[in-house]
């Protein structure tokens, strides 16, 4: 794959103002691995001294570069801040502990900014030691040059990949024949539910504690019937009305209806179906319509947390911060099969080496030991968030199978459809996104949207 030069970046950047980190947001809905919160009221310094880090009330930073650094410590860049933040810390911790080579500080970073920042921090040679990528925005970062292969120290280590993940997780994280990445996790989109809303609703479980929904006609009457009990200041389903969560119900409705793939291996012509895409928004957008969604919900992970809603739509991320929620009583389980296959939307985060000149060689061969350690030691520790592991020794062990839940939505590595490896994709996922709002929103109808959708792939096609 060709390695693109930073410095266009970087001039783009400056040209839009690198104190605004070239644009990035921190509002928003729930994104892969954590809730885009608002920015805290810390102040930045007096004119003329030292760069403060602007910590915010939920522990992310704006100015990751300013943070005070250990230089006997690995830094390493962090985007966990949707309840599997603490997780990742207490594997940190534990690694520490363990008398590493270099041990490791890390910094968590606003999510919307992240991947703004980690780009411009590179390309301006400042990048950290360790950081984390989505896998569907991997094959960016590596065709920008933004992280390097680890092959070699993997080599030196002693390691082997292929005996500890799956053939489909090390090919993700593989380009050109070389590993850039050590796979993390599969997070997914799956089905919550309060289970005291559903008693009251007169919904029934199964003998194993789960809603059998074998269609939309089943599910919809379970709607129906907790509709009828919910009160002022609830929703049957607890989802915002723009962003990536409505967005991730579409695409599971698209490929659940049949849909073909959105652009071809190549990335080189756009192969939506057009019908079946306008289908799947306009079934989303009868959610909204028919009365299961209450207008103004903001952070649905909240708000489902807080009793209020009988569903939730949302990523494995937040079993963990549910199970810690006191009085809420409630079940994970796969995303369900609506419109006859059991297609749901996933991502995954891996941990990746960023390109750093001031990284010595045993400090990036400590760098590589720690994303296999996090990723291995560390596994069942980050199973504790939800997150569904990719080390197949974690996934396999008797802890991780006695641990609510997560070996039941865990099917969702199989049956999960991933963005194809594309180094344009999230140019077009922001795209198709911004296209949603406008059907969620009633701005559009849902052919307008889906065509304007269909001119957003076009235009970032390689």
């Amino acid at each position: 794959m060709k390695r693109k030069v930073l410095a266009t970046f970087l001039t783009a950047c400056m040209a839009v103002g690198m104190l605004a980190g070239c644009g990035g947001s921190n509002s928003g809905s729930t994104s892969e691995g954590g809730a885009a919160k608002e920015e805290g009221s810390a102040d930045a310094s007096e004119e003329g001294g030292e760069a403060e880090a602007d910590v915010n009330e939920d522990g992310t930073v704006n100015n990751p570069e300013a943070v005070k650094v250990d230089e006997n410590k690995l830094v390493f860049w962090s985007l966990f801040s949707g309840g599997d933040g603490e997780f990742m810390d207490k594997i940190i911790e534990e690694y520490n502990s363990g008398d590493p080579a270099k041990q490791v500080q890390s910094i968590m970073l606003v999510w919307g900014d992240y991947y703004t920042k980690l780009q411009t921090a590179v390309a301006a040679g400042k990048g950290p030691d360790i950081g984390v990528s989505h896998a569907s925005k991997l094959p960016e970062l590596v065709d920008q040059g933004v992280v390097e292969p680890i092959d070699g120290y993997l080599e030196e280590l002693g390691v082997d990949l292929s005996t500890m993940y799956s053939e489909n997780s090390l090919e993700s994280v593989t380009f050109d024949g070389e590993i850039y990445a050590v796979p993390l996790d599969t997070h997914a989109e799956i089905l919550y539910y309060n289970t005291d809303i559903l008693k009251e609703a007169g919904v029934e479980l199964n003998a194993e504690g789960k809603l059998d929904i074998g269609s939309w006609d089943e599910f919809k009457a379970m709607l129906d019937k907790c509709k009828a009990v919910m009160g002022d200041g609830e929703s049957v389903i607890s989802l915002p009305n723009n962003g990536d969560d409505p967005y991730r119900i579409w695409w599971a409705t698209y490929f659940q209806m049949g849909g073909t793939p959105l652009v071809n291996e190549d990335g080189t012509e756009v192969t939506m179906d057009k019908d079946i895409a306008v289908k799947a928004a306009e079934f989303v957008k009868s959610l909204y319509d028919d009365g299961y969604i209450a207008a103004g919900i903001d952070d649905h992970q909240k708000f489902f947390q807080s009793g209020k809603s009988a569903f939730f739509f949302g990523g494995t991320w937040a079993t963990g911060a549910f199970e810690k929620t006191e009085n809420l009583n409630f079940v994970a389980q796969p995303w369900p099969n609506l419109f006859g296959n059991d297609s749901c939307w996933a991502d995954s985060h891996t941990l990746i080496l960023p390109v750093n000149p001031d990284r010595s060689e045993e400090e990036t061969k400590a760098a590589v030991e720690f994303m296999v350690g996090a990723s291995n030691e560390g596994g069942l520790t980050w199973a504790g968030s939800g997150q569904i592991p990719s080390s197949n020794a974690v996934r396999e062990s008797q802890e991780y199978l006695d641990m609510p839940y997560r070996s039941g939505y865990a099917a969702a590595l199989e049956t999960a459809v991933l963005p194809s490896k594309n180094p344009n994709f999230y140019a077009m996922k922001a795209g198709m996104i911004e296209s949603l709002d406008t059907l969620w929103t009633g701005t559009a109808d849902a052919a307008a949207s889906i065509d304007t959708l269909y001119g957003e792939l076009e235009s970032n096609l390689q």
